[in-house]
């Protein structure tokens, strides 16, 4: 699918922010599948036919990689919505 490299820069890009730690293990944890520890590789990553969908829609290209400024951007958006009123309204 995508290189190890891709996603290492990815990972190292969310780390220097730690404001975006927490929306990052949220969505971790949002994406996991269930019982995730149960298979390999025994991580918590989403299902590989999702991320290919993800990839695909993002960049046309399901094999493209990960580009760490629109994980950062998305991570920003997803604390952004869920710092919002509970109430349901959109902002």
């Amino acid at each position: 699918m995508t290189s190890l490299g891709a996603w290492a820069r990815t990972g190292a890009a969310v780390a220097r922010r730690p404001r975006l730690w927490r929306p990052a293990v949220v969505q971790v944890r949002r994406l996991a599948p269930p019982r995730w520890w149960a298979r390999r590789p025994f991580l918590p990553v989403p299902d590989a036919a999702w991320m290919r969908f993800r990839l695909e829609t993002q960049y046309g290209d399901a094999s493209h990689p990960p580009v760490p400024a629109d994980v950062v951007t998305w991570l920003e958006w997803t604390a952004a919505e869920n710092s919002g009123p509970s109430s349901g309204t959109r902002r």
